[in-house]
């Protein structure tokens, strides 16, 4: 069996860091409340708790503080709120005077820093019913156990829209980005050493220097009133256009797949079997997920049968004996064998869904994108003319538009943009006029596409001799960037720090005389240094599996990757279709 998610994953730090500064904060023996949660927060327990977690914590009903609700009040309340005007009216409502209070008193706790204005107006109002009022710095979503999201998916509007008249929604959008990503250090008990990519744009560097100053301002004092220096960990700033290719690329590893070619919303996966139609959540809990979800679909498909077999066999061999022990250890198994066949269940549907999809289109379309991505063929010879590449793509009925999309901007890439004259020609061919700005757009992101870039490719690392198939032989870039930070290999005038001494890089984890070897994995994970990156505009599922894949290959060094939200190509072109748009037909 695959390890459980280990402790130290993300989900479990935010939820202990919850479970302390919250529920341990305000609990009193035997005495239940309500707690109310704003969209946000909705989210952020959700991803790190279940109900019966909440149960143990003495919380009886869970409410959404936007909607009406019936007063109870006998009770006393848990606020946990973004601190926001929106989330503040909606509580100072509950409390309009003393006759109308909705609860019997509130606890209130806002995930990020609460402006002096907001706090002002909470005290003025109703200082007497409130029994506490803290902020937690809590301010992100953990994902995975790796990954983490601010949730801003907006931000890619602001920071790559070329209308002047955003530059204010900008400012306020990388203000509250940089609070959020502040959170995510603390909450990891880090004060890492900050840099960025420097070209083309300028987003990661301006990025950078304000969560550097707000790092600066969070770890001035701590608790202890001692000032917190530079931690064994860097945070590296990224803008999006960094690596286009990845973005559009058709993936074969299982979760990529799934989420590209399936219609899986809030990870729930809608299924038929035996004529029934069932619904999965893809999550972590599920160890069998965790164990496949960045494989290649052509090894699950090998897996999930195997797996199922194997089920199969033990049960024979536990039936036949009539002894009343062996009974009741099949009776003790039976609930296990039942909870695993139906895992593997809805894995095998979800992989045969995946192929049903990609044997009669996207298969053929994966040679073409491999070899117009890599500009080698799978035989190791350069491809020529990518033009003749990418003609049988454009004159296949059977691709929809976003695939012939996908293919010329895979085209456009290989050759470092193209001329006006060119890419009208694919337009009109290819008829897809309406939606020529999700080709052009992409040049505000710092991608050269009309005209050709003088300057050359970064140079890419050889990974031939790295056992892959033909269909996905693309290494998404993060994957170069990430172990040549760890290898302390980056450039720094290409990545340079923001604080004038960054501290003491040591990755790869060598181990200095004075210090003890470490006894175990766990333990190297805990002590280790972190590699903390943030994409601004969204990161991929197949760059989220090289944050696992490289830790996995650092023992001492752990990967926490992150963005605003989380890309799938089809949502990612229509976000880019949208930046030459006024935001309110956007927001239509």
């Amino acid at each position: 069996m695959a390890p459980p998610v280990m402790d130290w994953g993300l989900k479990s730090i935010v939820w202990q860091k919850i479970k302390a500064t919250v529920f341990d904060d305000c609990k009193k023996e035997g005495e239940w409340k309500i707690m109310l949660l704003d969209e946000f927060t909705t989210k952020l327990l959700a991803s790190c708790c279940k109900m019966t977690d909440l149960l143990a914590e003495g919380i009886t009903v869970v409410e959404n503080i936007y909607k009406n609700r019936e007063p109870v009040r006998q009770m006393k309340a848990l606020y946990f709120i973004s601190p926001t005007s929106k989330s503040v009216d909606c509580f100072l409502r509950d409390f309009g005077s003393k006759s109308e209070n909705k609860y019997k008193a509130a606890y209130i706790y806002f995930t990020d820093f609460c402006p002096d204005s907001l706090f002002n107006k909470i005290k003025a109002s109703c200082s007497k019913t409130i029994r506490r009022c803290k902020e937690i710095n809590i301010s992100f979503i953990p994902l995975e156990s790796q990954v983490y999201t601010l949730d801003v998916p907006d931000a890619f509007y602001y920071c790559y829209s070329p209308d002047p008249s955003n530059a204010h929604g900008k400012d306020i959008i990388m203000e509250a980005m940089a609070e959020q990503i502040v959170t995510v250090c603390a909450t990891l008990d880090e004060n890492p050493g900050v840099r960025y990519k420097s070209k083309p744009l300028d987003n990661a560097s301006k990025l950078a220097q304000l969560v550097e100053k707000k790092l600066e301002n969070y770890y001035k004092i701590d608790e202890k009133s001692l000032i917190k220096g530079k931690t064994h960990s860097q945070l590296i700033i990224i803008d999006r256009g960094f690596d286009p290719v990845s973005t559009v690329l058709h993936e074969l590893t299982f979760q990529a797949m799934a989420y590209d070619l399936l219609p899986i919303e809030n990870d729930t996966y809608k299924y038929k079997t035996d004529g029934k139609e069932k619904e999965a959540v893809l999550e972590e809990d599920d160890d069998l997920w965790v164990r496949i979800r960045h494989r290649h679909i052509a090894v699950v498909l090998e897996e999930i049968p195997k797996l199922m077999k194997e089920i199969s066999s033990t049960k024979k061999a536990t039936e036949g004996k009539t002894s009343l022990s062996a009974l009741a250890q099949l009776m003790k198994k039976m609930p296990h064998f039942r909870k695993q066949i139906t895992k593997q269940v809805v894995h095998l549907n979800l992989a045969e869904d995946c192929m049903n999809k990609f044997k009669p289109n996207i298969e053929k379309l994966c040679k073409t994108e491999q070899d117009l991505a890599l500009g080698t063929d799978a035989e190791g010879q350069k491809v020529k003319d990518a033009m003749r590449v990418l003609l049988p793509v454009l004159l296949n009925k059977s691709h929809d538009n976003y695939d012939k999309i996908r293919a010329i901007l895979l085209y456009i890439f290989s050759i470092n943009g193209t001329t006006e004259e060119n890419l009208d020609r694919l337009i009109q061919n290819v008829k897809i006029e309406n939606e020529s700005d999700m080709i052009r757009n992409w040049s505000y992101l710092g991608v050269p596409i009309v005209p050709p870039s003088q300057q050359g490719k970064p140079l890419r690392k050889d990974r031939s001799a790295e056992e892959t198939f033909q269909l996905s032989r693309w290494t998404p870039f993060i994957k170069d960037i990430l172990e040549d930070a760890i290898d302390n290999r980056l450039d720094s005038k290409e990545w340079p720090y923001c604080s004038q001494c960054p501290a003491v890089w040591n990755g790869s984890g060598a181990v200095s005389a004075r210090q003890k070897p470490r006894a175990n994995y766990l333990e190297d994970r805990k002590n280790g240094s972190k590699l903390i990156v943030f994409v601004i505009g969204g990161i991929t599922y197949s760059e989220m599996r090289c944050a696992y894949e490289v830790s996995q290959a650092h023992k001492s060094c752990e990967v926490i990757i992150g963005s605003t939200h989380i890309l799938t190509p089809k949502k990612l072109l229509d976000d880019i279709k949208m930046l030459n748009k006024p935001k309110d037909i956007k927001d239509e």
